[in-house]
């Protein structure tokens, strides 16, 4: 599960440039979640542990991870940033983000999913 998880936030990492390219900032910050979201599960998983629900993935990598200081207090924050904005693009017809939401994103994005792959491979 650990592979399967982790496969498919980097398989969402290759689909950006397209959401880029088409100006679909609303399904981008969506797969920029989810791909969080995989990565996060992936290291539960690696660590026995689960949670039923997005919000438990949340507080689950908030207490064994943020504050143990395995990940950093700024990476909690992108994904709490990340789930807020992809609910309000699912769920409110009236908001949909842009490019100036999303865009300082996409690094650190990148960057939270390459280091849950290095605690993956160091464990």
């Amino acid at each position: 599960m650990v592979e399967l998880e982790i496969e498919r936030a980097e398989r969402m990492l290759t689909e950006f440039p397209i959401y880029i390219e088409h100006n679909l900032w609303n399904t981008l910050v969506n797969r920029m979640y989810y791909a969080v979201f995989h990565a996060a599960t992936a290291l539960l998983i690696k660590h026995g542990l689960h949670a039923g629900t997005h919000q438990g993935v949340y507080i689950l990598l908030n207490r064994h991870f943020i504050k143990e200081g395995v990940l950093s207090v700024e990476e909690g924050k992108l994904f709490s940033r990340l789930e807020t904005l992809r609910e309000k693009g699912d769920y409110n017809c009236f908001i949909d983000p842009e490019a100036e939401d999303v865009k300082p994103l996409l690094e650190p994005t990148k960057d939270f999913i390459g280091h849950i792959c290095q605690l993956l491979s160091a464990r």
